[in-house]
């Protein structure tokens, strides 16, 4: 089964870890049959999911033991020898490490009791999805986990079955949760901002699982990332029309900015750096204005750093200097001088808080990375899953 950049242990959320034990590291458990018996206990036969004999089963199986055992003690084992995975810290189930092979059998063993299932054949609509993490990467404090799946939307019912497959572990640990934003885009968020020097590895464990509407999973994909050890925001507000940065909750600097105009105003909400562009082209054409419309233009744009989908940034602007610190004239990006575009450019690192204030339009849901423009509270209404326990 394809896999991309495997993994040895398998990644959990820190509402659904998995044990840190090895596999089939403990012992069955022994039910005395009868009472009083001086003879030797029989063991009861483990009934294990999938069952004995079971065909047709997706590679993205688990293991549950429903009774005679638990899953610690489970062992699997195909034609390449042992499988490797961990239980669950719940005890749900046991997770392998990796997707299962198409068409193989595997043998279960809990204790004394086995059992054999067979895979499904390799199906033809399979999907695959685009995250926007990179592994080895140094991010902000508020940098989202965030993916989404191409050309497909998850049916509302198959969401929780694919949020259990999206473990993520910190270190150290936090709480966090994954928000649907629509049945293509899904983030995860730490309760808070992530500590400094956090450790942070994701497996979207989605090979081979079924996703609704004869769709399957195309790959399981991992990755890896820390979290600055610097903690950094910008704040802009509207009435001061200033945009202030501060590291580590002292003010580093404060700078004049112009924001959008009354027809095409900035949007206030807690956004996130989305990425750092240090020339390109601003071409409203790209979201349907041709350039030569009234509101329409096309420019040379230096130190631009991205803030939402539809095109707010902040950026270098050396024709609205005069208007900088007092009138907004923007098509709704945050004008800075060419010097303080490229301090601020220098200054942040992608996943860095940006917070807008007091302007006429607020930030739409899933337009850029938008999980912490909502309260926690509101934010675990997004997930298909119960709570996070703390």
């Amino acid at each position: 089964m394809a896999r991309r950049r495997l993994m040895v242990g398998v990644a959990a959320t820190a509402a659904m870890a998995l044990a840190l034990t090895g596999c089939g590291s403990g012992k069955s458990d022994k039910n005395p049959q009868g009472s009083g018996s001086s003879g030797p206990n029989k063991a009861s036969a483990a009934q294990v999911t999938p069952a004995d004999k079971d065909v047709n089963v997706p590679v993205s199986a688990e293991i549950e033991v429903k009774s005679g055992g638990k899953a610690a003690d489970v062992k699997v084992s195909g034609p390449k020898g042992e499988v490797k995975g961990a239980p669950r810290a719940d005890g749900s189930s046991w997770v392998p490490a990796e997707p299962l092979g198409y068409d193989t059998q595997y043998t279960v063993k809990v204790g004394e009791s086995a059992s054999t299932f067979t895979t499904m054949s390799s199906p033809p609509n399979r999907v695959n999805v685009h995250v926007y993490v990179t592994d080895n990467t140094v991010y902000g404090q508020a940098m989202p986990i965030v993916m989404e799946f191409k050309d497909y939307e998850v049916p509302k019912e198959q969401r929780a079955a694919v949020e259990k497959r999206l473990f993520v572990t910190s270190t150290p640990a936090q709480v966090g949760a994954w928000h649907w934003f629509s049945g293509s885009h899904v983030e995860y968020r730490p309760k808070d901002y992530w500590q400094p020097d956090t450790k942070v590895d994701v497996r979207y464990a989605l090979g081979g699982l079924p996703l609704g509407g004869d769709k399957y999973g195309q790959y399981d994909v991992t990755s890896e990332f820390t979290i600055d050890h610097d903690k950094r925001e910008l704040v802009v507000d509207n009435n001061t029309k200033l945009m202030v940065a501060t590291l580590n909750g002292v003010e580093v600097k404060s700078m004049p900015v112009s924001l959008g105009k009354p027809s095409k105003p900035s949007f206030h909400g807690t956004m996130v750096v989305m990425e750092k562009l240090a020339k390109t082209v601003f071409d409203s054409g790209t979201y349907g204005v041709p350039a030569t419309s009234p509101d329409g233009y096309k420019a040379d744009i230096e130190w631009a750093q991205r803030m939402t989908w539809d095109g707010q940034f902040i950026h270098s602007a050396p024709w609205s200097v005069a208007d900088q610190g007092h009138n907004n004239v923007s098509h709704g990006c945050v004008n800075v001088s060419a010097d303080n575009a490229k301090w601020t450019f220098d200054f942040t690192k992608v996943g860095d808080p940006i917070v807008v204030k007091n302007t006429e339009q607020a930030l739409q849901p899933g337009n850029g990375w938008t999980a912490w423009d909502l309260s926690w509270t509101d934010y675990l209404k997004g997930s298909a899953l119960p709570p996070p326990a703390n």
